[in-house]
């Protein structure tokens, strides 16, 4: 969604002669002249506006691109990644456990119908991702968890999840149209901000160790019933 506008060429690859930021140079084209192994990733490419295909054209075809100053930029030894959401509809909408190749076909349509066939023929392979199911929130629970243990462990505070916690946090946290996007608000709203507001409230000291459980009513953190709607204190916050 960076590169939307016609000037996003010009950030790419850096402004012409005469123009401002001449002297800076491209995002793109001076981050691989500096460190040409690399992966660079264009996320959600199918937003970008069509002069930029036009450079990835020339960047997929012969591997060298001219930024603005004239300079060729070797990209000979970079991963070139390009994500999108075409065609995910058909994906979302896939009951779960249903095959999946006639939805996969739909989004291949789609692909076809918004990319140039010049453009698709240069990428070396097209992944299609299945959707993410409920089984998979687990693994992805305990990744994001590792972020906020980390951050605690600063203070030497230790956190404990049991299952039923974990279990509540990947059902919370699952949506079948966007699938684990929710997840990171939840953890925010109900683990994170909590244990923010018991800290400053003096609840929590550094070098405890707090067990997390869940009950119907949600998350319990050491043994405290944590109510997601309660309002936060001003300058509640884990970072």
């Amino acid at each position: 969604s960076e590169f939307m506008e016609k000037h996003s060429v010009a950030r790419l690859i850096g402004a012409p002669p005469g123009y401002v930021g001449y002297d800076e140079g491209g995002v793109l084209t001076e981050a691989v002249r500096r460190r040409p192994y690399q992966v660079v990733l264009f996320d959600e490419v199918e937003k970008a506006h069509p002069d930029v295909f036009n450079v990835l054209l020339q960047v997929l075809d012969d591997g060298v691109l001219t930024d603005g100053q004239g300079h060729h930029v070797d990209f000979k030894q970079t991963l070139i990644v390009l994500t999108s959401n075409l065609g995910s509809q058909a994906l979302s909408q896939l009951p779960e456990g249903a095959d999946a190749a006639e939805a996969k076909r739909d989004v291949m349509d789609a692909v076809r119908a918004h990319f140039r066939p010049e453009f698709l023929n240069r990428l070396d392979d097209m992944i299609i991702f299945d959707r993410l199911t409920r089984d998979d929130m687990s693994g992805i629970v305990e990744i994001q968890l590792r972020r906020l243990t980390a951050r605690l462990a600063q203070r030497k505070i230790v956190l404990e999840l049991d299952e039923a916690a974990k279990h509540w946090l990947g059902d919370a946290g699952y949506d079948p149209v966007y699938g684990a996007r929710p997840l990171k608000r939840v953890i925010q709203r109900d683990l994170q901000d909590p244990l923010a507001e018991m800290l400053l409230a003096g609840d929590v000291m550094d070098g405890e160790t707090i067990q997390v459980s869940a009950g119907e009513n949600g998350l319990i953190v050491g043994e405290r019933v944590l109510a997601s709607n309660r309002p936060r204190p001003e300058g509640a916050s884990l970072h």
